[in-house]
Formats: C-alpha cells, sequence, structure tokens
C-alpha cells in the first residue's frame, strides 16, 4: 500500500432511555457501511462527503441528549491499514448477491411483467446499496458486475426481446429544417424510452411527424427514421438512451428541463442516478397504457404528462439558478 488511508472516525454516546434514537443513529451508520471498532466507536473511510454526514449525524446525536466526536487519524502503519480495510470487505456480500441472481433466474421466465419489474427494481436496490458501501473494490466487484449485466440481459431478452444495444460512437448534429414532416418508426407497445422520445419529437422535432409503430424492427418502412431499435436511425449511444441522444443531435439538450427528463427516462429505462418523479411517471404510463387502445392513443394521453413534467423541471432549474448567491 502506497499511502494510508485518511480514516474518521465517529465516537458517540446516547443516553441508555432514548431507544428510539439509539436505533435511528445505528439505522443511518450502517447505511453509510461504518465499521465498529467496539460499542460506540465507528470507522469509515475519508473523501467524499462521508466527512460532512457524520458532521450531520453527530449534531443530531447532541440534540438527542447524546455526545459525539469526529476526528481523523491515519493508519498506524501497513499492518494496521489492512486490519482496516479487512472490515470494510464486502466481497460476501456480493458473493450473497451473485447467488441471489442465480435463484432468481430461475423463476423469472414464470413471472408477470409487474413481478418482473418488481423484482428487478428490488434486485437492483441490493446491488446499489453494495456498492454504496465498497469503498475498496475488489475482483468480487468485477465478479458481481458481470452477473448483474447478464442478469439484466436476460431479462431485457424476456421482456423487450427488441431493445437496443448501446453503440460507441459520436453524435453527429443535425439540422431541424432537414427533419420535419417525415415518418417516424418505433416498436410498438410503447414504453419508457419510446413514448419520451415520441413526445420530444412530436414536441421539439417534427410536429408534423407521423408515426409507425412495429411488430419487429425488421418492419420498419424504408421511408422511415427509425428510433429505439438496433440498427435505427436514433439509439442508444455509449450511456445516453434514445431520448438523450435525439436531444444531443438537434441540440436540444442546452434545455435544462429535458436534460432532467433525460435523467428520469435513462434511470428508468438502462438504470443511473435516481430521479424521484420517475416512479410517479412510471405508474402513469403503466396506468395510461392499460387505459388505451393502441399507441396512438397512449402517445396522445401522455404527451400532456410529460409537458408537465417539462415544465417542472425547467421551473426548478430557474429556481435553483436565481437562488445561487
Amino acid at each position: 500500500m502506497n499511502a494510508f488511508t485518511d480514516w474518521l472516525v465517529f465516537v458517540l454516546t446516547l443516553p441508555t432511555d432514548n431507544a428510539t434514537a439509539r436505533m435511528r443513529y445505528w439505522r443511518a451508520l450502517k447505511a453509510r457501511g461504518c465499521a465498529v471498532l467496539r460499542d460506540g466507536v465507528y470507522l469509515l473511510p475519508g473523501g467524499g462527503t462521508r466527512d460532512s454526514e457524520l458532521a450531520e449525524l453527530g449534531k443530531g446525536v447532541i440534540a438527542a441528549g447524546g455526545i459525539a466526536h469526529l476526528m481523523h487519524a491515519p493508519s498506524r502503519d501497513a499492518d494496521q491499514e489492512g486490519e482496516f480495510r479487512a472490515l470494510f470487505d464486502r466481497a460476501g456480500d456480493y458473493a450473497d448477491f451473485v447467488r441471489a441472481l442465480a435463484e432468481a433466474r430461475k423463476t423469472v421466465a414464470g413471472l408477470s411483467a409487474a413481478e418482473t419489474t418488481r423484482l428487478l427494481r428490488r434486485l437492483g436496490k441490493e446491488y446499489e446499496a453494495i456498492r454504496a458501501t465498497d469503498y475498496f473494490p475488489s475482483d468480487a466487484a468485477i465478479d458481481a458486475e458481470a452477473a448483474w449485466q447478464d442478469f439484466t440481459a436476460l431479462i431485457d431478452t424476456i421482456t423487450s426481446p427488441g431493445e437496443p444495444h448501446c453503440v460507441d460512437g459520436s453524435i453527429a448534429r443535425l439540422q431541424l429544417d432537414d427533419y420535419r414532416n417525415r415518418h417516424w418508426a418505433t416498436r410498438r407497445r410503447l414504453w419508457v424510452d419510446r413514448v419520451a422520445s415520441a413526445w420530444l419529437i412530436r414536441r421539439f422535432i417534427d410536429p408534423q411527424a407521423r408515426f409507425s409503430w412495429l411488430a419487429s424492427p425488421d418492419d420498419c418502412p424504408p421511408d422511415a427514421l427509425g428510433f429505439d431499435f438496433d440498427g435505427a436511425a436514433f439509439t442508444h449511444v455509449g450511456a445516453l438512451v434514445t431520448f438523450q441522444v435525439l436531444a444531443a443531435s438537434f441540440g436540444l439538450d442546452h434545455d435544462a428541463g429535458l436534460r432532467q427528463l433525460g435523467e428520469m427516462v435513462r434511470a428508468l429505462d438502462v438504470g443511473g442516478a435516481p430521479v424521484p418523479q420517475a416512479s410517479g411517471f412510471e405508474a402513469v404510463l403503466a396506468g395510461a397504457r392499460q387505459r388505451a387502445c393502441d399507441d396512438n392513443e397512449l402517445l396522445d394521453a401522455i404527451c400532456p404528462v410529460l409537458d408537465s413534467l417539462h415544465a417542472y423541471f425547467s421551473s426548478q432549474t430557474n429556481t435553483d439558478t436565481r437562488s445561487r448567491p
């Protein structure tokens, strides 16, 4: 080890008669992955926002009638560094997670779409919880990432057989005037990325757009601009989903509201940083799809929802900008 870790040592005591506070702070420290050196003494590697987070916890402990101290301390020597790092070994957690994936693979074929979504969301949260406290990743993290990617690929194959794979490359800037009054096509049974992309096309790119909803990407008419399937004119590029690629292609990514919408679409479509409004939009979309007779009716129902979300995200961004000193 070339350098010793700057450790955060958090020492606290709480009144013995305040069981609620003791449980609350124990859960908060566990969620951050703190190691227990002894009763009331916790260890965490420094860096990021962890210092300020523990400092805030300390204020809460004091407000609850307890005592809290936060200190920085490097390891004494290489042996102690190794001992402390071993307290944060997540190999066992990753192994349990990989076994859970193996068990889940045996059941996914018989699950409904809603059950599959719930399973994927639950396992995804478990995986992110491990990663969030894996401060010293090892080979176990690499193996778990590969297992998770294989599992999500299996789910995609079952639930969305035409789901596009990301491609590498740059995104060319296009002129809006060249894409007016065009024929656009994507896979039918619209879901998050496809319905949001169709809204983006209709609202910002081609107001007179005509849409075809395909049973298979192979059915795409030769005159149509395909989107959100392999080989389409617009599809996933790198970490960007089709909605984000369309926005970047036509210079719409300067719009803060569209950028936030893109993050929401990406979080729901392929995973990413959580967006609080995502679960609400997903619920509305699921209900609208149950009620709609076809994809045209579904798009008409969802366009006002996305209009409202765009207005909300834009106003929030403007408010944040005005509030800065």
